[in-house]
């Protein structure tokens, strides 16, 4: 620990440096997948849409189960072939929106199936059209939970990201894993606890965006 805290303060601006790699990849990720995740997750909730729900669940919780490494690998293929980088950025962007469909996805389409029927009727009578029904009924309800899967989805990617500096990535995950090349436990530590670190804060600022955007009506006390 002694040697792992000399390391980190020996080198502040590296960590910094790793530290906002890692939270680019993760930001630019998750901004694609929440607005995937919603759209599709709004789509999927309309009236006539159950089978093609189930399929889509079914398959963001099947993509969740397969490893990383494996994610990794075969998505370094599929651009190889397609003459695109196999490496760095665009693979571990890809990678990432994949992982973080399924919490918001899901989150998204069980809030808006949980609205109470009623309201939306009470809308209708009141002359107001689907649009409108959606922005001023459905999602101010389904904020809360949507946004739980959002958070949910961000500390998954933390995490995830972390195993992308295998493919040259960048972020936090690169003083593990070179730890681990070289034998240095201290690299591997300072690695591990910044990526922790990190995860606490991003919640504790997800925690507060979400009952900031939540309505005042359905706060929690």
């Amino acid at each position: 620990m002694v040697e792992a805290w000399e390391f980190f303060i020996a080198h502040p601006a590296l960590f910094l440096d790793w530290t906002l790699e890692h939270l680019w990849i993760v930001f630019v990720s998750c901004s694609i997948a929440m607005i995937l995740g919603v759209m599709v997750g709004i789509y999927i909730s309309g009236k006539g849409r159950g089978r093609l729900a189930e399929i889509l669940l079914y398959l963001a919780d099947i993509m969740m189960t397969v490893p990383s490494l494996a994610l990794f690998g075969l998505l370094m293929l599929i651009l190889g072939s397609m003459g695109l980088t196999v490496y760095g950025f665009l693979p571990a962007v890809i990678a990432l929106i994949v992982y973080g469909q399924m919490p918001i996805l899901r989150n998204t389409y069980i809030a808006i199936q949980q609205i109470d029927p009623a309201l939306i009727e009470a809308g209708r009578g009141m002359g107001m059209t689907d649009r409108q029904i959606l922005f001023r009924i459905e999602l101010p309800i389904a904020v809360p939970l949507v946004m739980a899967g959002l958070r949910n989805a961000i500390i998954i990617l933390i995490g995830i990201a972390t195993i992308a500096a295998f493919i040259g990535a960048g972020g936090l995950g690169r003083p593990i894993f070179r730890g681990i090349t070289n034998g240095r436990f201290d690299f591997i530590i300072d690695g591990a606890i910044c990526v922790s670190l990190l995860a606490v804060i991003v919640d504790g600022l997800m925690h507060l965006a979400e009952r900031r955007l939540t309505p005042k009506g359905l706060r929690k006390a």
